[in-house]
């Protein structure tokens, strides 16, 4: 058996594979090593091949497909420093529990460890961010090691996609030459079990109907509860909290990435302006509950989080289809490793139906007197962070995506955008709430949902400009508002601001930078906002372009940050004037 025979069956047998388990999407960071991997793949007809050569953007391109279409995204790279960049979106993948599938070559086993070129050990590279890692043999044309190529290709596939979704490893040694026989007749065919290698049966955590019963009698006995939803990819999960919450007469507290403060479901009990009351004193000692449900990942808000860490001893469920656990607060009480859907199914089941709803319009009178304040922010003249996040869910259209970057545009989106009744889902990196690979992410997740328009901050933009590349080679139709306050707006707000000396160079960093360049040279379309009117004409404008379209509004760090603590005082003390009497 020659060489060749045995590398084209062998890669030929894993592509196959890949199609036949659903895969469709395949990013390819170009490289020497990985030659095989890569021309089998191109020559697939069913598979969508992207080419980025920037392995870090490459991999937050494929962590955004896959976050957007929740089916597991390939990535290929060659051997060394090229899969050390990956790490980055590797580590978003797993605590954002996005299935990602990294083939990085390597080479022989007779070429490590002796000073080969492009040789590092890549043995377990990504450690324990991975759900699974495989060395693969050397490529063989056995019918024993074809079935084996075909057996990880599956089992890969299935690891990543399995709940909790997540990025799995495979290490392809290859020896020279690289290049594949692709004239070999029938390359694709699959011999054995040609409609797929192994057919994989999966179900969902559920509970036994006792235990059900059992939180069901608890929550019955409880008249003041809170179900709390953090950062959520399901859409479909909405109207099972939406019905869980009707029976109980509990206010839903959403965080953004939730997806329930947008679309056509009942929105009369969702809380969006949480973040803003709960800093009030007064306000988290009457909105004391006795229970909460929590949903998803631990919401951003950061006075939810002190609000819960205060009430340590009220009673917590975490309820986790995953079976994680999403407890950074330390204060939940009773972990429920259950699918979602089905637990609030099951619990309503059980439920008596609430007729009280005092203590649903305590929440619901608060939240609006706070929203109304809030508003507030509409009347600034000059270009405004704050007042860009409250404009949002008038001027997106419907049915389009939102991707906010992570510091100060996801806080403002918390602050700012409340619900509404158009269809806008919304994206974030949460996982790990880097500002690296930010517009990569929000890239990929544009070759699926379209329209998406990406917040982020210069600092998050220039994290990634090498990402901007794949805008142009695939003419993604992306809009892009830049917030550029020149430096890290959301120091001012931390407690390092107090130190003036040197905040400028280690926090405020300004980069000076102009943009308008970068945005040419990947063929886009550029816009310096001067005022609001300039803002709205624009925008309009870049809803209408197909491709890259990025509007640059600027704004001042020490003025956002006297406008935010000027409108959270006022609002306070508007709070403060609602529920005086009602606290002895």
């Amino acid at each position: 058996m020659s060489h060749l025979e045995a590398l084209t069956a062998y890669t030929a047998a894993f592509v196959a594979e890949l199609v036949k388990a659903g895969v469709e999407d395949v990013i390819i960071s170009p490289g020497s090593r990985s030659t095989p991997l890569a021309m089998m793949m191109a020559e697939h007809p069913d598979l969508k091949i992207r080419i980025h050569v920037d392995e870090r953007s490459a991999a937050f391109f494929a962590l955004g497909i896959a976050k957007a279409s929740e089916k597991p995204t390939v990535l290929l790279c060659t051997s060394g420093t090229a899969a050390a960049n990956y790490y980055p979106a590797v580590i978003e993948a797993k605590y954002a529990r996005v299935p990602l599938i990294v083939l990085t070559a390597d080479r022989p086993h007779e070429l490590r460890d002796v000073g080969a070129p492009q040789a590092i050990d890549q043995i377990h590279l990504y450690g324990k961010n991975v759900k699974w890692f495989v060395e693969m043999a050397l490529p063989e044309n056995s019918q024993d090691m074809i079935r084996y190529a075909r057996t990880v290709c599956t089992r890969a596939v299935t690891v990543a996609s399995r709940t909790p979704a997540g990025p799995v490893h495979l290490n392809f040694p290859f020896r020279e030459p690289l290049i594949p026989d692709l004239e070999r007749e029938n390359l694709f065919e699959l011999t054995e079990r040609p409609h797929g290698c192994m057919n994989i049966h999966t179900g969902i955590l559920s509970l036994q109907a006792e235990d059900a019963e059992t939180i069901a009698t608890e929550l019955n006995n409880y008249e003041k509860g809170l179900i709390i939803c953090g950062p959520i990819e399901d859409c479909t999960l909405t109207e099972k909290i939406v019905e869980l919450a009707d029976a109980l007469q509990y206010p839903i507290i959403a965080d953004p990435l939730s997806q329930m403060r947008s679309g056509k479901h009942c929105g009369e009990k969702i809380v969006t302006s949480y973040d803003t009351f709960l800093k009030n004193e007064k306000a988290q000692k009457l909105l004391k509950p006795e229970v909460i449900i929590r949903f998803g990942e631990m919401p951003t808000s950061k006075a939810l989080l002190f609000f819960l860490k205060k009430h340590r001893s009220i009673r917590q469920f975490i309820i986790d289809g995953g079976g994680g656990w999403r407890d950074p607060s330390g204060t939940g009480t009773d972990m429920v490793c259950c699918d979602e859907k089905a637990f609030c199914q099951s619990i309503t089941n059980y439920l008596v139906v609430k007729n009280s709803t005092k203590w649903l319009n305590k929440w619901l009178e608060i939240d609006a007197v706070t929203q109304r304040g809030l508003l507030q922010i509409n009347q600034q003249s000059s270009l405004s962070e704050g007042k860009l996040f409250s404009l949002l869910a008038k001027i997106l259209p419907n049915h389009s995506t939102l991707f906010v970057g992570n510091s100060m545009p996801i806080r403002d989106l918390d602050t700012f955008f409340h619900f509404n009744n158009k269809s806008i889902r919304i994206m974030g990196n949460r996982g790990a709430n880097g500002i690296d690979g930010i517009v990569s992410t929000a890239l990929g997740a544009a070759t699926v949902s379209e329209p998406l328009y990406l917040i982020v901050g210069d600092l998050t933009f220039f994290h990634d400009l090498n990402g901007l590349l794949a805008a142009k080679l695939y003419n993604i139709n992306i809009k892009i508002i830049l917030i550029n306050n020149n430096g890290g707006g959301i120091f001012s707000f931390l407690p390092q601001s107090k130190h003036a000396a040197n905040f400028e160079k280690l926090f405020g960093t300004p980069l000076n930078l102009d943009f308008q360049q970068v945005v040419n040279m990947y063929g886009g379309k550029y816009t310096y906002i001067s005022d609001w009117d300039h803002f709205n004409d624009a925008f309009q404008q870049a809803v209408e372009y197909s491709g890259l379209s990025v509007l640059e509004i600027p704004t001042n760090r020490n003025e956002n940050l006297m406008e935010h603590r000027t409108l959270w005082n006022n609002v306070s003390q508007e709070i403060s004037a609602t529920i005086a009497g009602e606290i002895k």
